[in-house]
């Protein structure tokens, strides 16, 4: 479990204001909490992003991209499910450049741990829908790429706590505020789908917000760092509108910038199908209905 559900699904850390009584919780109640407010920002949600990515260095002590970066412009259509509400269907299509538009990703996550999370990709160039394993297997060693950024399969699920063992390490300080650093170990199975030996996430005290993510590998060394910032509160919901995860074995970064929020959207439960990777009318006809809601 990383982070977010990122793509609307996939990847917001965010929650309500913290109780009076948040200095008491412990690692897991605070992880609970954050996963709560993830799933406000995901039901029946309509959403606008721009996702980039390059080579990055390190120029007068900034992070910058030391080329020129791609860039993706997408639209993420997600909602709740079950009893709890704590299962998520999500899709996201690129619409920009034009030479992607159509590829698109489908992701089903469950709250259970006896349900593997699903996920199709659809590439236009293919012509097919192409499911994608859950977690690393020995045909699929790593976990597939969302749309060739640093962002992974495995970095957008969610749910599933009780794979991990969660414990608070420290209260620190992350980009100005105060926050307590959270270290999730995954359990025996868990790790057998995973390439995280452990995640430490910095969550925001008042605001529970996850500032950063550190994701170490089997040697315990820190393989990727994501990074929230413009942190806002839309709809009474914190959340971070923009997600930096940098890989620092390849020294390449992403940026998911969420350029607009929608929640409370009627969705169709049939366009949160395989349909709509595949079933071009049946997609531009479904997404123009939403976009009337919202524009």
């Amino acid at each position: 479990m990383i982070v977010q559900r990122l793509l609307c699904a996939f990847l917001v850390s965010s929650i309500f204001s913290a109780p009076a009584s948040a200095q008491n919780l412990s690692g897991r109640e605070i992880m609970e909490q954050v996963e709560e407010s993830q799933r406000a920002t995901s039901d029946s949600a309509f959403n606008r992003m721009q996702l980039s990515t390059c080579r990055f260095g390190i120029k007068d002590n900034r992070i910058t991209c030391a080329e020129r970066p791609r860039i993706k412009s997408l639209e993420s259509v997600a909602k709740n499910y079950g009893d709890d509400g704590k299962d998520t269907k999500s899709v996201t299509i690129v619409q920009e450049p034009a030479a992607e538009r159509g590829v698109g990703m489908l992701s089903f996550s469950y709250d259970d741990t006896h349900r593997d999370n699903e996920t199709w990709l659809y590439l236009s160039a293919l012509g097919r829908v192409k499911r994608i394993a859950s977690g690393n297997s020995d045909d699929d060693a790593e976990p597939a790429s969302v749309f060739g950024s640093e962002f992974t399969t495995e970095d957008t699920d969610t749910g599933k706590l009780e794979e991990y063992k969660i414990n608070v390490l420290e209260d620190a300080t992350e980009s100005g505020r105060e926050v307590w650093k959270i270290e999730l170990i995954p359990n025996a199975e868990r790790a057998r789908k995973s390439r995280y030996s452990k995640t430490i996430n910095y969550v925001d005290k008042e605001r529970f917000v996850v500032l950063r993510v550190e994701m170490f590998d089997q040697y315990d060394n820190e393989i990727k760092r994501l990074l929230a910032s413009r942190v806002e509160l839309v709809n009474d919901v914190w959340m971070a509108r923009s997600l930096t995860m940098m890989n620092l074995v390849s020294n390449r970064l992403s940026n998911m910038a969420f350029l607009e929020i929608y929640t409370d959207v009627g969705v169709e439960d049939e366009f949160l199908t395989t349909r709509t990777l595949t079933d071009v009318a049946f997609r531009e006809t479904e997404l123009e209905k939403l976009r009337q809601q919202v524009d």
